[in-house]
């Protein structure tokens, strides 16, 4: 059964974070961000949660042969469906297009699920550069992620959503920052000051 009351290690930082805590790790350097996203993963593989990546950039193969020279070991931990790599457009947009909240009723049940299947947590990371691939309602992902972390109050899902520096514009970046409470930056969870709570940004996005 899941359990929202204990916090978690992270893996890459001696602090430790409560289930719900919804990261972004904006990076330039690639073997900065495998480090940080292994060692993520392995502490929540270790810690007996399920895990769940998102892939973009690799397909999920070259996750999983990344993901075993940092000596992740996954054969048993996918057989058993405790580890879960999939390709991060079928997991956003499984009809084609983008609709947030479609995606959270997906991290919601897949939540539940983990409580239900004896796990106690669930915690993903995604390539977020899918959204640049031109697919229909990728415009409303700042909707989405606004939207995580209301959904988390109730769906504890420990996550960290990965934005590469070199694809996304500074206003893009900017708006990545206001909707995430915590930050990783250089192996280093910050508390972001430039969060907005998640219903005023909502509402500037109907305002505009």
């Amino acid at each position: 059964m899941c359990s929202s009351e204990l916090k978690v290690n992270l893996g890459f930082t001696s602090e430790r974070f409560p289930p719900g805590t919804h990261m972004c790790l904006i990076y330039s350097n690639e073997e900065e961000r495998r480090e940080t996203i292994s060692k993520f993963l392995d502490s929540g593989l270790k810690g007996g949660e399920r895990v769940g990546y998102f892939a973009d950039e690799m397909s999920p193969v070259e996750v999983k042969e990344w993901l075993g020279s940092y000596d992740l070991v996954l054969p048993d931990r996918e057989e058993s469906g405790q580890f879960i790599c999939s390709n991060a457009l079928e997991v956003y947009c499984p009809e084609g297009k983008f609709e947030p909240d479609d995606m959270i009723h997906t991290l919601k049940s897949s939540y539940q699920a983990s409580c239900d299947d004896g796990y106690p947590g669930l915690r993903v990371s995604g390539e977020m550069s899918w959204a640049l691939r031109g697919v229909p309602g990728s415009d409303r992902l700042m909707e989405y992620e606004a939207k995580v972390n209301i959904a988390f109050r109730t769906h504890p899902v420990i996550a960290i959503c990965q934005y590469d520096a070199r694809r996304f514009d500074g206003s893009t970046i900017l708006d990545v920052l206001r909707v995430h409470p915590v930050m990783v930056v250089q192996g280093r969870v910050v508390h972001n000051p430039y969060f907005i709570q998640p219903e005023a940004f909502l509402a500037s996005l109907s305002g505009a």
